[in-house]
């Protein structure tokens, strides 16, 4: 693990241990056993026809800063879904993105479209937040953590009826990610050692991903061409943040990026974990 990927996933286990302390496991597993299931309808909504977009609400990033001073996150995920977007993403890690859990409450409290928890997923405890909190989907970075790790939170996010993304960037991730039979593969464009951007890498790592599997490209995505070349190379989904979240019109900027209407282009500048 490089040195920050390392900080941003120190950081994380230290708010978890954190929030221990304040609610135990159990609170959180009987909220969780009085809870609907969900029936896992993330991975459903991104294997529909067509190339489907995750909108993120994010705040801010390592390598971005403030993206959106003062957002209100229902406000922004009601434009999303106003816009067509078919899943929402909602960043939660504190230190680095400046998310909260009570962000992905009050977007679960907003909208009935399926909530992907966006943070680095590290402990199982994780996982029972996640689905207390309204997310039907967690984030695994197959880069932040060893083998065995990531296959038992796979198989713990199941358990919860929790769908997950498994994200990589190169290919010997995504033999990781096959290996523990991840339905999800999520292909992070961005370079997590000095956080570059290159779509190229979804066409580079799309042919060794069996078929069968829900495939979504992430960063680095700003414009409805893009989308379009994705698609026609068997891209499921796209998950967009800081080109919709900055735009003076997120609803506009999610109408242009699924090409529901002519709109003025999304402005501002992707990027993801």
């Amino acid at each position: 693990m490089n040195e920050r990927l390392e900080a941003l996933v120190r950081a994380t286990r230290e708010a978890v241990a954190r929030r221990k302390a304040e609610v135990p496991l159990a609170a959180l597993e009987r909220e969780v056993a009085g809870r609907e299931a969900a029936g896992r309808p993330f991975a459903e909504a991104l294997s529909r026809p067509g190339t489907s977009l995750i909108a993120e609400h994010k705040r801010r990033s390592p390598s971005a800063g403030e993206i959106r001073p003062g957002s209100s996150c229902p406000e922004i995920v009601a434009a999303y879904e106003r816009g067509g977007a078919a899943a929402l993403s909602v960043l939660t890690e504190e230190a680095h993105f400046g998310g909260s859990l009570d962000d992905l409450r009050a977007a679960r409290a907003t909208t009935e479209l399926p909530i992907l928890r966006k943070d680095f997923t590290v402990d199982p405890y994780m996982l029972y937040e996640a689905r207390a909190a309204g997310a039907d989907a967690v984030l695994l970075v197959v880069g932040s953590m060893p083998d065995r790790d990531l296959a038992e939170l796979l198989a713990g996010a199941r358990a919860l009826d929790l769908d997950a993304i498994v994200e990589v960037h190169r290919p010997e991730e995504l033999e990781v990610a096959l290996a523990v039979e991840a339905d999800v593969i999520g292909i992070n464009n961005r370079d997590l050692v000095d956080f570059s951007v290159d779509v190229a890498r979804t066409f580079a790592l799309l042919p060794d991903v069996p078929a069968g599997k829900v495939v979504v490209s992430e960063s680095g995505i700003v414009a409805r061409e893009q989308i379009e070349e994705l698609e026609g190379v068997g891209v499921d989904a796209i998950l967009v943040g800081e080109t919709v979240m900055r735009a003076e019109d997120p609803e506009g900027a999610v109408r242009a990026l699924v090409g529901r209407e002519d709109t003025a282009p999304p402005n501002g500048r992707d990027g993801a974990l």
